[in-house]
């Protein structure tokens, strides 16, 4: 991965181009997955608690709005 210097462009945008350019890509979760081993079973436990805590926000988020 690599983000080229612009004309005129400082190194902390520079900076936050290649961090942006990184997590759009998924090289960093790829990353994490790949450190330890996680068994087909473990992965979808934790697949699931993602999607419950997602489901739970997205829930508070409507019941703000509900409230204003």
């Amino acid at each position: 991965m690599s983000v080229q210097l612009r004309q005129g462009e400082s190194v902390d945008s520079l900076l936050k181009r290649f961090r942006k350019s990184v997590t759009s890509s998924g090289i960093l979760g790829q990353l994490r997955q790949k450190r330890w081993h996680v068994s087909k079973g473990e992965l979808s436990r934790m697949q699931k608690k993602k999607g419950i805590r997602r489901a739970r926000q997205k829930q508070r988020k409507r019941d703000q709005r509900s409230t204003r």
